[in-house]
């Protein structure tokens, strides 16, 4: 099994995958590992969607401006944001933070006003927001797939929209990013990377 700078050093987005189907236990594990990454408040907004089937694959595919790549994969995980189940979930977290003492009253009278304002929020105005949570997630996911010797990519250019109609999901769930999962048929050169120096402010 990698460490964790091993794994960090060792990921590539992967564009050309195996044929090999990924097993189904592999995905209970990548998806434990989702479930335990931090958010904001523990609300836990993330929702995934795991695509295997070749025509589903197709669609999603093709509601990423045809990107063909993601249909070869042997699976896409539809990474998406419950803004419900974040409204719900930074309530009740608020609430553990009080009942835990893990923050001092004045935080959370700071919290509660804050979440008490957020459902008069559109969707599209919480949904950047509530994604970073989602984000933080997918990476957890991206890290640990490397230990089952799985390439993932990133993919952020769908439309939304499509993907929503695909499967019926409704205007509280935002899909935040398409992630393809398989056993990579090539690793990548690793890709330029500024220097710490030209990292600090």
């Amino acid at each position: 099994m990698l460490t964790t700078k091993e794994a960090i050093t060792n990921r590539r987005s992967i564009r050309k995958f195996r044929s090999d189907p990924v097993p189904p236990e592999y995905f209970n594990e990548l998806l434990e590992a989702a479930r335990l990454a931090p958010s904001g408040c523990n609300a836990q907004p993330w929702r995934f969607k795991i695509v295997t089937e070749p025509e589903v694959k197709s669609a999603v595919a093709a509601a990423a401006h045809n990107q063909k790549f993601i249909a070869k994969a042997p699976a896409v995980i539809v990474c998406c944001a419950d803004i419900q189940g974040y409204l719900d979930g930074t309530v009740s977290g608020i609430q553990d933070l009080g009942k835990n003492e893990a923050a001092d009253k004045n935080v959370l009278a700071i919290l509660s006003k804050w979440a008490g304002q957020l459902p008069a929020h559109p969707p599209e105005e919480l949904a950047p927001q509530i994604a970073f949570n989602v984000a933080i997630a997918i990476e957890h996911i991206v890290l640990r797939a490397l230990d089952f010797g799985l390439g993932t990519c990133w993919i952020r250019l769908f439309d939304v929209q499509k993907i929503r109609a695909l499967f019926g999901w409704g205007e509280t769930i935002v899909p935040v990013t398409l992630l393809p999962v398989g056993y990579p048929s090539e690793i990548p050169e690793p890709r330029k990377r500024m220097s710490i120096e030209e990292m600090l402010l």
